[in-house]
């Protein structure tokens, strides 16, 4: 493995973290991303620049991709000058979040220029690509499953669930569309405790030791709301994309999702109130403006 050529397609937030390990495990990495200043400070630690994921793949024999959205995922797979174009590289592994849907057509797209697409959607926001501490499921042919388990190793736990392509994708939904809802409905739990005059670190400490415990509480009040900071680390915009993929492949499969929808449409008001790039935690903020209170320590 010490041998290849590594690539990585999307080195922002949680790409450019996790490049770092991949530096700092020995690798060569060529890199490449619309910012010229995270590419730059990637530079200064080791990386090679490209210009374009063609060229990306063109210097490499596995390319990463962390991308923000399905649409950015398929122009970087497929587009005029994309990974597909390359030329080298002959394993795709996808970090983001794109659903089924979309990673089967990359797949497929792919495999008629010889690539095969490694499906491998990460959670644990950034401190979890700073640590390597991610959670990372993946599905792909079991071969290459082998040629890349021991990379994927280096930013978290991994969690192999089969060769059908998207399958990664939908465990990823599903967990996303649940810490989402942990989080609307522990906001309004929060909010009322507040209004009625309870200590919101008693209820804290209470709601974690009981059935009511969840992601929210235990881990974004304490950290990210108490404080009023409001910045655990995932934005509104991309916990909104998630859970719409979600609900629509949902649809897609007969499966009514009514709790789903309802969560959407707080999202979508958090989006619409604090914008994309607030941290999705904000959806606390709608429910302390409607009841007049604010959850804090």
């Amino acid at each position: 493995m010490s041998g290849q050529q590594l690539g990585f397609v999307g080195v922002g937030r949680m790409g450019g973290f996790m490049t770092q390990r991949l530096l700092a495990a020995g690798h060569a990495v060529v890199v490449t991303d619309p910012s010229s200043a995270v590419v730059d400070a990637l530079v200064r630690e080791g990386a090679t620049r490209a210009g374009s994921p063609a060229e990306v793949a063109a210097a490499s024999d596995i390319v990463f991709a962390s991308l923000p959205s399905p649409a950015v995922v398929q122009k970087v797979a497929l587009g005029e000058d994309g990974v597909a174009h390359g030329g080298r590289a002959k394993i795709f592994v996808d970090l983001s979040t794109t659903g089924s849907r979309v990673a089967s057509s990359v797949a497929e797209g792919l495999r008629e220029h010889g690539i095969i697409s490694v499906d491998a959607p990460v959670s644990g926001g950034i401190k979890g690509a700073k640590n390597g501490t991610l959670a990372v499921m993946v599905s792909c042919p079991k071969a290459s499953y082998g040629e890349v388990e021991a990379l994927l190793a280096i930013f978290g736990n991994l969690f192999y669930i089969g060769e059908k392509p998207g399958s990664a994708q939908t465990l990823k939904l599903i967990n996303n569309l649940l810490a989402a809802c942990a989080m609307a409905i522990s906001a309004e739990g929060m909010v009322m405790g507040m209004k009625a005059g309870l200590d919101p670190k008693v209820m804290i400490d209470v709601i974690n030791v009981s059935s009511g415990r969840n992601s929210a509480i235990q881990d974004k009040f304490p950290k990210s709301v108490l404080e009023g900071t409001f910045d655990y680390g995932f934005m509104t915009g991309l916990s909104y994309k998630d859970v719409r993929l979600c609900l629509d492949e949902a649809e897609a499969m007969g499966i009514p999702m009514p709790v789903g929808a309802m969560v959407r449409q707080m999202l979508a008001v958090t989006n619409a109130v604090y914008g994309p790039e607030s941290d999705f935690t904000s959806m606390v903020r709608n429910i302390e403006t409607w009841a007049g209170v604010e959850v804090r320590a």
